[in-house]
């Protein structure tokens, strides 16, 4: 017990401050680091091994759609991003400027990209001809920087990974199936593979991306409540393709301006999985993205045939899980054990002299802390299935406090109300005025989410102004 008083320690208790624990858990479970960069983030091999788990299981999704990999410049010049009137104005407080290089200044200021539609754009203008190339289905994996005053390690750092798909189609309809076929995935990707329960809907004009006629939106929830957009879909329509004539001679001759789609998620759903599924004892990670599955810990390894024993098991178990085998002689095996909760491992096995005389092993779920004791010849199979279970009960643990946390409101006293006790999704109606919107952000500090597909009707009137109201809204406060 000791070691483990000491080590829990070492990281604020989730409930009294749940800002500061995630960042402790950022940094003892070895995730990231802080930089001499001001507001970026080093990602250690840990952090770097779940992004890498995330990119493969989507970039395999995005190709089953017909989506092709690409990679453009870092550097945008000045008079691309001022093409778009709504674009430049949304992402000016953010960009960063390259003004001198080589000693000399430069003719023309290069902005660090935030995003990339608009050389995309540019290029595609140069490359559609006929309605017979369309459509162009592109997407790249990079970095981008927007200079954020308030940073938070991969919540919101001023360089970030993601991926950015840019779609230009034929007709509307094919872009706006594209925009939402996106969305499914991104969808795919949070619930399916990182065990978090997700709202799908469109955003207000408001909360729109800079630049598009419609945003679609992902939102989950963190332990404490809040909101946390996950991952956005956006229909641009022709916003980009008039300015950067994009165009192409269409089935009846004519030049037409192309539709074009973005889309993006980002090391953000790092920060998501931590806030989604941590505890007091760290990280607890889906054994769908985890980098280590299942960890060895022998225990007494000093006694004779243990460590051999705890190889002969690891080198069995390696080619079916992500598996690790902690053979550290210099710390005690209870030190070993928080090490391994902290870094979330779905399963740690636990292995000493009298395990191995009777031939079985003790597995130990992070999940539930359950312990299990399984005959060593049956592991490799057994295995398979406690992950699974881990995995749904993972997404169902979040499901439940997404449901426990959202409550609804018919009026602006019930909302400031259950706002400030819950702190979770608010279900309300909206009369569709930008003035509601900001109103009640101003008194709660709670933003629209986002309109859910999924509609339902709790009253005739808005829950700001009372007046007729025929969309509900998904209401919360954000990180």
């Amino acid at each position: 017990m000791g070691d483990n008083k000491n080590f829990v320690k070492e990281i604020t208790n989730i409930d009294e401050d749940f800002a500061q624990w995630y960042t402790d858990i950022v940094r003892k479970a070895e995730l990231a680091d802080y930089t001499d960069t001001k507001g970026c983030i080093a990602i250690r091999p840990y952090g770097y091994a779940i992004w890498e788990n995330i990119q493969n299981y989507a970039d395999k999704l995005f190709k089953e759609t017909g989506v092709k990999n690409t990679y453009f410049p870092v550097l945008i010049p000045e008079s691309l991003l001022e093409k778009e009137k709504d674009h430049v104005e949304g992402f000016a407080p953010e960009v960063a400027w390259v003004t001198e290089a080589g000693g000399e200044k430069l003719d023309e200021k290069l902005c660090i990209r935030p995003t990339s539609e608009t050389i995309f754009t540019t290029m595609y203008s140069k490359w559609l001809k006929s309605w017979r190339d369309l459509p162009f289905v592109y997407n790249q994996w990079c970095s981008v920087l927007r200079w954020e005053k308030e940073t938070r390690p991969f919540l919101r750092s001023r360089e970030f990974l993601w991926q950015e798909g840019h779609t230009i189609h034929e007709t509307a309809e094919e872009a706006k199936e594209r925009t939402l076929k996106m969305l499914e995935i991104y969808a795919d990707v949070a619930e399916k593979f990182l065990a978090i329960p997700v709202i799908k809907g469109i955003k207000t004009e408001t909360e729109k991306f800079a630049g598009a006629d419609e945003t679609y939106t992902i939102e989950a929830m963190t332990y404490d409540g809040k909101a946390l957009q996950s991952g956005t879909s956006h229909y641009f329509g022709q916003n980009f393709t008039k300015p950067f004539e994009v165009k192409f001679q269409n089935r009846e001759g004519k030049e037409e301006y192309a539709y074009q789609t973005s889309w993006g998620i980002s090391t953000r759903l790092i920060g998501a999985i931590i806030m989604a599924h941590g505890d007091n004892r760290g990280l607890k990670l889906p054994p769908k993205v985890a980098p280590i599955q299942v960890v060895i810990v022998p225990v007494a390894m000093h006694k004779e045939g243990v460590k051999e024993k705890a190889e002969e098991v690891y080198n069995k178990l390696k080619s079916k899980y992500r598996t690790e085998i902690d053979l550290r002689d210099q710390v005690s095996p209870g030190y070993k054990f928080n090490d391994w909760e902290m870094k979330g491992v779905p399963i740690r096995i636990e292995l000493g002299p009298r395990d191995i005389e009777n031939g079985v092993c003790v597995a130990v779920r992070r999940d539930t802390a359950e312990k299990i004791t399984i005959q060593l010849n049956e592991l490799e199979n057994k295995l398979e299935g406690i992950l699974n279970e881990i995995q749904d009960n993972m997404f169902e643990t979040c499901k439940k406090r997404m449901e426990a946390k959202t409550t609804t409101a018919h009026n602006l006293e019930e909302f400031q109300e259950n706002i400030n006790k819950e702190q979770g999704f608010i279900k309300a109606m909206w009369c569709g005025n930008a003035e509601c919107e900001a109103k009640i952000k101003e008194l709660t500090a709670a933003k629209s989410r986002c309109i859910p597909f999924e509609q339902e009707h709790i009253d005739d009137k808005c829950v700001c102004c009372g007046k007729p109201a025929d969309k509900m809204v998904i209401w919360g406060r954000q990180y």
